[in-house]
């Protein structure tokens, strides 16, 4: 019965097998991977017998920052934070699938954009967008990775953050249009396009830093579920029903597969689900500015928040740690992601934190 919750806080034969046996015996307590071959033949047959004990394969030597993923090579690119325009038209997006983490959160209007953080992925010719503009709060959630940001426009207190405070900044408007291209598949302003090979070159132009220090979250396979509840079907509501999001949890692969508008959400270049292994939703108090619905949102007070991950949700808290980055903790200590993809949820606090999420347990 489904539970919904809505979160509150022949003899011969016989001894030449016998012989093949010790044989192979010998070879595995030697510890050796070579193939066994001579007078040793196969019971009723002189056919010479090779077998082979395969290796235990090398755990691969690094692993990346901000998922935990296991890689060959070590990944040291600066992270890329690209403004990606989440409006109805705008989708299927393209090449979220390589981000290694998302933010979801609230623009004007009820609308939201996403901030999608690149690192580890080595597919830097894949197309990504589209494209939209930046506001401060986007600024800080992409500045937190030490990220350059990757926009088409901005407000006006956004374009004076970036200009006066001198970020590291790529916008197809004002300093690095030919970083992005415009698609004729779709109407402007849901055509703008970019790439990480695209955005690394205009980087490199602008003469923007590359050895800056990766943050990094802590990881467990286990994670942090043996603390929580089941939790396999979730639903996140921001404002308006068009960007309701929900995730579903496939034990099989331990990942939660998102829809957007009771729709599967799709990355256009690989048609794959959005998939991430943890999600975060947390609260925070945002204020509206102006009659263009322009916000702000607190991103430094901390608050409630919860994890969900392999099948389970934990009721926990948020703060901005002194790295800058948003953590996740409970009674004070950092509570671990599964090595994989994460998506940040950022609801309001308002009506209460708790009327933005609900799951049901199976």
């Amino acid at each position: 019965m489904n539970k919904k919750r809505r979160f509150k806080a022949g003899s011969g034969a016989v001894a030449k097998t016998a012989a093949l046996a010790l044989v192979l015996l010998a070879t595995a307590c030697s510890g050796g991977n070579k193939a066994v071959e001579g007078p040793v033949t196969s019971a009723g047959t002189d056919t010479p017998v090779t077998t082979s004990i395969p290796e235990t394969p090398k755990p691969l030597p690094y692993k990346a920052s901000l998922t935990g993923i296991a890689m060959e090579k070590e990944a040291k690119a600066r992270p890329i934070a690209v403004m990606i325009n989440n409006f109805a038209a705008a989708r299927p997006q393209s090449g979220l699938t390589n981000a290694d983490v998302i933010y979801e959160v609230l623009a004007e209007g009820g609308i939201t954009r996403l901030i999608a953080i690149f690192q580890s992925t080595e597919a830097i010719a894949d197309t990504v967008g589209p494209v939209r503009s930046i506001r401060p709060y986007l600024i800080d959630i992409g500045e937190s990775f030490g990220s350059v940001l990757a926009h088409a426009g901005g407000s006006t207190d956004g374009y004076a953050i970036l200009q006066r405070q001198k970020k590291p900044y790529l916008d197809e408007i004002s300093n690095a249009g030919g970083s992005f291209w415009r698609s004729k598949e779709r109407k402007a302003p849901h055509n703008l396009y970019t790439s990480l090979e695209k955005l690394r070159e205009g980087a490199d132009q602008k003469g923007y830093k590359t050895d800056v220090t990766v943050p990094t979250y802590t990881f467990a396979e286990k994670g942090s579920s043996e603390t929580g509840v089941p939790a396999t079907s979730i639903a996140i509501t921001f404002m308006m029903q068009n960007y309701k999001v929900g995730y579903e949890y496939d034990a099989a692969s331990g990942q939660y597969k998102r829809s957007i508008g009771d729709k599967p959400h799709i990355d256009m270049n690989n048609d794959q689900q959005l998939s991430a292994s943890n999600l975060v939703v947390l609260g925070a108090n945002h204020k509206t500015l102006d009659n263009e619905g322009r916000l702000s949102v607190d991103l430094e007070r901390g608050g409630s928040a919860i994890l969900f991950q392999q099948g389970k949700a934990v009721e926990a808290d948020w703060v901005r740690a002194p790295d800058g980055m948003i953590r996740i903790v409970k009674n004070g200590t950092e509570l671990p992601f599964v090595p994989g993809k994460t998506f940040f949820h950022i609801v309001p606090n308002k009506p209460t934190f708790a009327e933005h999420v609900t799951w049901v347990q199976n």
